[in-house]
């Protein structure tokens, strides 16, 4: 028998860390009790979802009401979307591995469509990457849905309206046709205090439920909200109501104060729901 040759694998960076549990058992177990919701679904399609990326411990159940939603779907890619928290020589970043590796298993990316939107955007391929924003939905797609999916992993060094529209249009057309679910990848304000990152994350959400990728994307230069992945969240709108979707939800809303009692400087997190309303 001819043995297999070891797949090109992107080792986790953060299982086992402070970013989430590296036992199998242990991050199954956490990732079962954050989608352990009560989530009304929306009244359509759903194509796509928003979800924050903290370490577990701190935004996990807000992701868990986004992810809740996933149960009831069955995409054979999965397009997840974060920022670049580290600078690279190029607008748009994927992997040049050929799969993610969590502690649930291995992800394969779907290399004929890393090629398709490569064709259409400037995408650098990147190995070994550190970027946690991505990598920290993955296990939650893996226990939430029914069965195994592929990967279009892509990470925005920068998030001007002219990169992120074009990315949005772009990836809609890749998406087209197939069964495919987006997800962006986005925390709100950081370290403000609780009544004013109340005030900034209630903009940034009003945004989102207004199906504003725009209005997102200008939020944080008006100073009316933040979010370290506003261009995700931007890009993924634009991309979802090329596809067809007309609405968005937000799930659920809390900060990091919430979790640790510290509300002096706290992080928000968002949890949202893209979709097309039932004719």
């Amino acid at each position: 028998m001819t043995e297999q040759p070891s797949p090109d694998v992107r080792p986790s960076p953060i299982a086992g860390t402070a970013w989430y549990p590296g036992s199998a058992h242990a991050l199954s177990q956490m990732i079962d009790g954050f989608l352990n919701v009560s989530v009304e679904p929306p009244p359509g399609q759903i194509i796509g979802l928003i979800a924050p990326h903290a370490g577990l411990e701190y935004s996990g159940a807000v992701a868990g009401y986004a992810f809740a939603l996933a149960r009831t779907l069955q995409p054979d890619l999965v397009a997840v979307l974060s920022p670049s928290h580290r600078l690279y020589p190029a607008p748009l970043l994927t992997t040049d591995h050929h799969v993610y590796r969590t502690p649930l298993g291995d992800i394969a990316v779907d290399g004929a469509a890393v090629e398709a939107l490569a064709a259409r955007v400037p995408l650098a391929k990147v190995r070994h990457d550190q970027e946690h924003s991505l990598e920290i939905e993955l296990p939650f797609l893996q226990r939430a849905l029914a069965q195994p999916f592929t990967l279009l992993p892509l990470m925005l060094v920068e998030q001007s309206v002219a990169v992120v529209e074009r990315l949005g249009h772009a990836l809609a057309e890749v998406l087209r046709g197939r069964n495919a679910l987006i997800v962006a990848s986005s925390d709100l304000s950081h370290y403000y205090p609780q009544d004013l990152a109340n005030r900034l994350d209630r903009y940034m959400l009003g945004r989102v439920a207004a199906f504003d990728p725009l209005g997102v994307l200008e939020a944080e230069e008006r100073q009316q909200g933040f979010a370290c992945g506003r261009g995700a969240i931007a890009a993924a709108l634009w991309a979802a109501r090329d596809l067809g979707a007309d609405s968005a939800r937000v799930l659920h809303y809390a900060t990091s104060g919430d979790v640790t009692g510290n509300y002096r400087n706290v992080v928000g997190y968002g949890a949202g729901v893209i979709f097309r309303r039932a004719a």
